[in-house]
């Protein structure tokens, strides 16, 4: 069994309040749930306008997918044109 976590620091430019923080952060978390089987929450900032962290969660019995599933999460929010990417962390823990 392999449970595989990232955190992705989102900046979201031209934000001004936090209604229209929400609106982007489950926007990009709906289209997360809609692709892949993953869990998806935002964590951390939740006061800040521009600033968002998400924390992704994927479990399996390879390693190999669970890498590539987060691979391809991470791939989809750079495509958001709203949320940049400031960093991302991806970790694998095998039993």
């Amino acid at each position: 069994m392999t449970v595989g976590t990232c955190r992705v620091e989102l900046h979201l430019a031209g934000n001004n309040s936090l209604k229209g923080k929400r609106r982007v952060v489950k926007s990009i978390t709906d289209r997360i749930r809609g692709r892949f089987n993953v869990s998806v929450a935002e964590v951390d900032r939740l006061d800040e306008w521009q600033r968002a962290t998400l924390g992704i969660a994927c479990i399996s019995n390879s390693s190999r997918l669970v890498d590539e599933t987060l691979a391809k999460v991470v791939n989809l929010i750079e495509t958001d044109a709203e949320a940049m990417i400031l960093d991302y962390e991806i970790e694998l823990v095998a039993q």
